[in-house]
Parts: C-alpha cells; structure tokens; sequence
C-alpha cells in the first residue's frame, strides 16, 4: 500500500500550534502564581478535571504506543491487571488520601519523618526521585524514538536535539504554574489521546468496510481478544491472580505513594472531592484501557488484511499503520496523541521531581526563605531535573532493547518496592524502628529481590516472577524493618 503519513512540515505545524495552545494554558493558569500555587494549586482545582486528566498521565506514552502493540503477544490479559488497579485506587482512597488530607501534607515523604524520622523520611523520598525519573525518563523515551523514526530524521535532527527540544518546551509550560498549569494541560492531553485513538479505530474500520458494531463482534472472534487466564499455574505469567493483585499493588504505589500522582489529588479543595476524582477515575481509565486494547486488535487484523509488515517491536506498530498507511488526517491526530501522550507524564514528573526535592531535601515547608528566594531555588532545580531527564533519557538510547512497557515494570519493582514496605511497616505495625539504619534495608531489599527473581526457578521449583517482584521487594523491606523495632520498656 502506497505511503500516506504527513510530511515534516505538516508535523511541525502541528506541534507548534499545539505548544501554543499550552503556552496559553500555561499564561492564564500561572497569573499571579506563587511558590505555594507551584506545589499544591492553592487547594482549588475541580475534581472533575483532576479526574480526567490523571487518565491522559496514567495511560502516557506507554499505553499509547505500547499496550496496542503488546496485544499480539498477551491478547487482553492486560485487562487483569487493570482491574486489579480497581482495588488499588480503592485503598488510596479510603486509607491513604484521608491520612493525606488529614496532615496537610504537600509532599507525602513528610509522613514517614513523623512515623519513623529523618532517615526514613529521606530515604523514601530519595527512593521516589530515583523511581520516578526512571519513570519519566523511559516514558518519554518512547515517545521520542517515535518522533525521531518517523519525523526527526527526514528534517536532520539529531536524537540528542529531539531529546532536548521535548523537555525544553515541556520546562517553559510549566515553570511558572507547576501544577495548578499541569492540572489543565493534563485534561486537554487527555482529550487528544483518546480522541486519535478512537479516530483510528473508526478509520480502520472504514477501510476495512466494518461498522463499529461488527468491529466488536470481529474482535470478540479474533486470536486476541482473550482477558482471563484461571487454567495457567502460579508459574505461568498471565496467571489471573497474579496479575490482578500485581495491578493492586502497582496502583498503590506508583499512584497512592507517588508523589506525581498524589500531588494532583491533592490540589482537590477536600477530602470529599479527592475521593470522587479517585472513583470516577478508576471507572473511566477501565474503559480507556479496553479502547486501546481495541486499537491493538484492530492493528494486528489491518495488517494482516493489507500485507503489512509487522515491525519487529511491537511498539512501532501503531506509529507505522498511522503515519504510513492511513490518511493524512489520522497521522495528525496520532501525532498529536503521541505528543500529549509524552508531555502529560513528563510535565507533572518534572514538577512532582521539583516539589519533592525542594520539599523533602531543602526544607521549603520550614520556612526560612523568603518567597523571592524560594522562587530562584525552584527555578534552578526545575532546570536541573530537566537536565537529568535528558541525560538518563540518552543513556536509554545507548542500552535499551527490551520493550519499553515491560522495563517500565521491572524498573518499579525494583525501586517503588522499599517505599511500599516503609508504607505498609509504619500503617499497620504499632512499633518504632532504629531510624539509622532503615536506608540500608532499604538499599538491601532491591539487590535481594534480585538475587532471589535471578535463583526464582531453582528455588521455587520453577516458579517465575512476573510485576510481583514488587511485592517481594515491599516484603523483604517490611521483614527488615521488623528487625530494626526498637523494644520499648515495659
């Protein structure tokens, strides 16, 4: 089939307007904004709109491009996982927002100073700013291999240039606002996502002389539309249970103990609020997920119907059918889908990564700055975070080779695992630990998950860890901490 995608020219009137669209955002929502404005929105933002555009910085670039491509391999047994993130958001909502809400907390690290001290306060934060630049960083990466792929290179640009323009302008939209801009932005990022994705479904069909009701039933009888696995063992990956509570615990930590996440719940004027923006947006994100789910199918049977080749990573797929072999129209869309896709995950990290460092390592809640002074600071570590995105998103470039949704995972199981143990320690266990010496057990318990997943077939009698590797870590973390409970006199 002859290529239709758009030409760089096009794409670049269509990012520029974009930018400027947030650019504008950005204007109006940063007037008369102040340090406290940055971190917290003054309290004031809609829950409605914190709900909507939390889908858009949770689905990101990942679900974007690589779930569709992911389909082939795993059908939708995604789907288990996600629902899993139902009782997850559940938690958040009924135990960990109140506690939230109830301490006035703007960085939620301060929690565990109260709890435990300084040492533990400081290592769950620096844990989180370690968690969410690998985060952020493979996140944006993906997006930006696409951009390069299919645009960059025709106009000449360097990966490191494609890098450096992508934070650039993600750092002038925010800068100023923070989150009470992100809170925006995030919303009308997730209107795009979701409008390019539905639009190629309804282009595909029409290409495929399907109405959206025969795509249902097309998907239904297709190879990829299985969801639950019950007959797999504990060893096979797909297993139901292990997925659903692996979702569960995912979505407690990487939203609940996520200070990315939390930060824009936490702009909700109240606990009520809050908890509405949590429920409606766990509903609707179920949905998204199946839309996209959706999109893979349709991909894979387009392919096959038109003889396309299927790129070796799963993850070009998508950007390969719309760019070159659908209209110009839904290259635009797509386009824009995959930039919005890219900035509302990096956006609110950049700014999660600057509250958390000014917060939890220079001690703006303290005080002793003036808010002149507390505005320079925060200038300088929001460009040295941008500055670090770039870095490690280059060094990325240079060693990966793993699908980007899978490394994503491992990553959080290795470095979200201590904050869910300190969480969980200092939640449901009544005693006090030796505060010194937490930042060793929690530098341990990775390197044992490690060891253990590395030996998990010899030792477990073949048994093989999947996005339960968290839970393994949190464990390990928790055990080490019960052996640090100091003894209390009697």
């Amino acid at each position: 089939m002859e290529s239709m995608g758009i030409s760089p020219v096009l794409f670049l009137i269509v990012v520029g307007a974009y930018f400027l669209l947030l650019l504008g955002i950005a204007f109006i929502t940063s007037k008369n904004a102040d340090t406290q404005t940055f971190f917290t929105a003054d309290r004031e933002s809609p829950w409605y709109l914190v709900a909507f555009g939390m889908i858009g910085a949770t689905l990101s670039g990942v679900t974007f491009i690589s779930v569709p491509g992911w389909v082939a391999d795993s059908q939708f047994s995604y789907m288990q996982m996600v629902l899993g993130y139902l009782l997850g958001y559940f938690i958040i909502a009924t135990v960990l927002m109140p506690m939230y809400y109830r301490l006035n907390l703007v960085s939620i690290y301060t929690y565990l100073e109260d709890r435990f001290g300084i040492a533990s306060y400081k290592t769950g934060a620096g844990f989180f700013l370690l968690s969410r630049t690998i985060q952020a960083s493979f996140r944006l990466y993906l997006v930006v291999i696409v951009l390069q792929t299919f645009v960059m290179n025709a106009l000449g640009v360097p990966f490191w240039g494609t890098v450096m323009i992508t934070i650039l302008l993600i750092w002038l939209y925010t800068f100023r606002g923070g989150i009470k801009t992100i809170v925006w932005t995030d919303a009308l990022q997730t209107s795009c996502m979701i409008i390019a994705v539905l639009m190629t479904i309804v282009a595909i069909a029409s290409s495929m002389n399907l109405s959206l009701g025969n795509v249902v039933v097309e998907i239904k009888n297709s190879d990829y539309a299985s969801i639950f696995n019950f007959s797999g063992g504990w060893s096979d990956p797909k297993n139901f249970f292990k997925q659903f509570f692996s979702g569960a615990f995912i979505a407690v930590v990487m939203t609940g103990l996520d200070q990315d996440m939390m930060q824009k719940n936490l702009t909700c004027k109240n606990i009520g609020d809050a908890q509405k923006n949590m429920f409606w947006f766990s509903i609707v994100l179920v949905f998204a997920n199946i839309i996209f789910l959706s999109l893979g199918a349709m991909l894979y049977m387009y392919a096959a119907q038109n003889g396309i080749t299927i790129p070796a990573k799963g993850d070009l797929l998508y950007p390969t059918i719309a760019l070159e072999h659908l209209s110009p129209l839904i290259g635009v869309m797509f386009v824009l889908g995959l930039v919005a896709a890219a900035y509302s995950s990096a956006d609110s990290a950049l700014t999660a990564l600057t509250t958390s460092f000014c917060i939890d390592f220079l001690g703006f809640n303290e005080n002793t700055r003036t808010e002149q002074q507390k505005k320079k600071t925060r200038l300088a570590v929001h460009i040295m975070f941008s500055i670090v995105l770039f870095i490690v998103i280059s060094i990325f470039y240079m060693i990966n080779d793993d699908a980007v949704i899978s490394q994503i995972f491992k990553a959080a199981g290795y470095t979200y695992g201590p904050i869910l143990g300190l969480y969980a320690y200092g939640f449901f266990m009544k005693g006090q630990v030796y505060d010194k010496w937490v930042p060793l057990v929690c530098l341990l318990s990775p390197v044992l998950t490690y060891i253990i997943n590395a030996n998990s077939e010899a030792l477990l009698g073949g048994y093989k860890f999947g996005y339960e590797l968290l839970l393994l870590n949190g464990l390990i973390t928790f055990i080490g901490l019960g052996l640090l409970t100091r003894r209390t006199a009697q």
